[in-house]
């Protein structure tokens, strides 16, 4: 299937043609009539063919509602990661055949080998744009709520002031104050995720971790916390997360395609569970573009899509890269002026970035899992994105 379409890219690229096929949003152009120099986009889709950047298994390009660059890798993962796929570690969690062996081809990156690629922690970005959703609903409480609020507190250990401080909004801004160490390779058995991962209840681990802080200060990567937000909205809605994503979230803007798995407990698994194709990331990734707008409706409040793109908590000191509400922001130069561009981020490669001034988003994914291996970063995309924009 991913050949086939390669082929009718192709066509459409040498022939000049721009057809639509069934259930797609955006027809195909020529990138210069979208602002691009073609030697120079062709130069960096060359330098990701010859694994400049690892594993890419795709990239797509989209500017004024249109394709500009659609590509796609195949990676034999069987062979690639058959020795560590076999050997018990960090990433080879619970049974090896299962959903949670990074290594496991029949679930990594694509779902049963198919076209529906994994978007580990992208999945976050989605959560929070269900929440915003649930929120304009007034099917789920306000953002200053306590955690704890949903919790019997005498079955939750560490409990102390800066725990009972701790609210929704930190949660949703990675800034909960709570111990954890995810900034550490995923190989390596100190990070905190992969001790979480082993242990019997994910979202009663994440929430028994003494503090480290004053939640709200400082931003701490933990992708136990959005774990924790998924059970809350479970508790708050008295929906399933997925259920109430698809109802909310993808029917309007038809993304019937996809998949999501479950966390051990039963939980949709809010902080890396969804796959979908680099298409259907690339609609929520333009549904945030264009405000939460889709076709005319309005599928996520405009308040909400506003707040997530703007800077809740900075990651690095000089404020280079900060975070909204589960996206990433990135400070770039264009034509002299600064600007900001949002981002998905996931483990592997999967990266829905957003540049709103240019009416652009670019999707990459990948799967490259391993600490020595190149990868696809986002302030490396924009820049040779960039490099390519000619107006």
């Amino acid at each position: 299937m991913k050949r086939q379409y390669l082929i009718s890219f192709f066509l459409s690229f040498v022939l000049g043609l721009s057809p639509v096929h069934a259930g797609e949003v955006w027809p195909q152009a020529n990138p210069a009539d979208l602002g691009f120099d073609v030697e120079t986009l062709g130069a960096f889709e060359a330098d990701i063919g010859n694994g400049k950047y690892g594993y890419v298994d795709s990239i797509l390009v989209i500017r004024h509602g249109k394709v500009a660059l659609e590509r796609y890798y195949e990676h034999d993962y069987s062979a690639i990661y058959a020795k560590e796929a076999r050997t018990p570690g960090p990433l080879v969690v619970h049974d090896p055949t299962g959903p949670y062996n990074y290594f496991n081809s029949w679930w990594h990156p694509y779902y049963r080998r198919g076209d529906l690629h994994s978007m580990q922690s992208v999945t976050k970005s989605v959560v929070s744009a269900v929440i915003g959703i649930a929120i304009g609903r007034n099917e789920f409480p306000p953002l200053d709520t306590p955690v704890l609020s949903f919790f019997d507190p005498e079955k939750v250990a560490n409990v102390d002031e800066q725990k009972e401080a701790m609210t929704v909004r930190h949660l949703l801004t990675m800034s909960t104050g709570l111990d954890w160490n995810e900034d550490v390779p995923y190989t390596d058995p100190a990070n905190t995720f992969t001790i979480m991962a082993v242990s019997p209840d994910w979202v009663q681990y994440t929430l028994d971790r003494p503090m480290a802080g004053a939640p709200g200060e400082v931003f701490k990567y933990n992708s136990g916390a959005t774990l924790i937000l998924g059970h809350i909205f479970r508790l708050a809605t008295g929906i399933d997360l997925e259920e109430y994503a698809a109802q909310h979230l993808f029917a309007p803007i038809g993304l019937e395609n996809y998949m999501w798995k479950r966390t051990p407990q039963g939980l949709a698994d809010a902080q890396e569970g969804l796959y979908v194709t680099s298409r259907g990331i690339a609609k929520i990734a333009y549904l945030f573009l264009k405000g939460g707008a889709w076709e005319g409706q309005q599928v996520v409040p405009e308040e909400w899509v506003r707040a997530s793109v703007e800077p809740s908590v900075s990651v690095t000191p000089d404020g280079a890269i900060e975070y909204g509400y589960k996206w990433w922001l990135y400070r770039y130069q264009y034509d002299g002026d600064h600007q900001v561009a949002f981002a998905g981020v996931g483990f592997g490669g999967q990266r829905p970035i957003v540049l709103p001034e240019l009416d652009m988003v670019i999707v990459t994914t990948g799967w490259n899992i391993l600490p020595d291996l190149p990868i696809l970063g986002p302030r490396v995309a924009i820049q040779r994105i960039l490099e390519a924009v000619t107006e």
